[in-house]
C-alpha cells in the first residue's frame, strides 16, 4: 500500500490539518493540542512523505529511512523551527519542548517504519 493512501498517514495528516484549521478560526483547543500535538506529529508525517518519495524515485517498497538521516532531519527541523526562525520572524517561539516533542515523534516514526509501510 502506497504511504501516503496508509490509513495512519491519513487520518494523522487531517489532525494536523484540523488543529491548523482551528487555530485560524480561533477556536478554543486544550493547550497540549494548541502547542504541542503538531509539533509530536511534525516529523512522522515529514519522514513519511521523504520515504514515499524516495520509494517512487528509486521504485523500490523496500527502501527505509535510515536512523542517521532521520536524525539529521530532526536536527535540521529543531534548528530551524525553534532557534533561527525565532530571530527572524516573532510568530515563531523557542520551545525546548517542541525539540523533545520532534525527537519523540521521529523515535515513534523510525520504530514503526518498517511495520506500517
Amino acid at each position: 500500500m502506497s504511504i501516503l493512501k496508509h490509513p495512519l498517514f491519513l487520518v494523522v495528516s487531517a489532525l494536523t490539518l484540523a488543529i491548523y484549521f482551528a487555530k485560524m478560526a480561533a477556536v478554543p483547543l486544550p493547550n497540549w493540542v494548541a502547542f504541542y500535538l503538531s509539533d509530536v506529529l511534525c516529523m512522522p508525517i515529514v519522514l513519511s512523505a521523504c520515504l514515499a518519495t524516495v520509494r517512487i524515485a528509486k521504485q523500490n517498497n523496500l527502501i527505509s529511512i535510515p536512523l542517521g538521516a532521520i536524525m539529521a532531519l530532526t536536527i535540521y527541523y529543531a534548528l530551524y523551527f525553534e532557534w533561527l526562525l525565532p530571530h527572524y520572524n516573532s510568530r515563531y517561539t523557542a520551545d525546548i519542548i517542541d525539540v523533545g516533542l520532534y525527537v519523540i515523534g521521529s523515535g515513534l516514526f523510525y520504530t514503526f517504519q518498517k511495520r506500517l509501510y
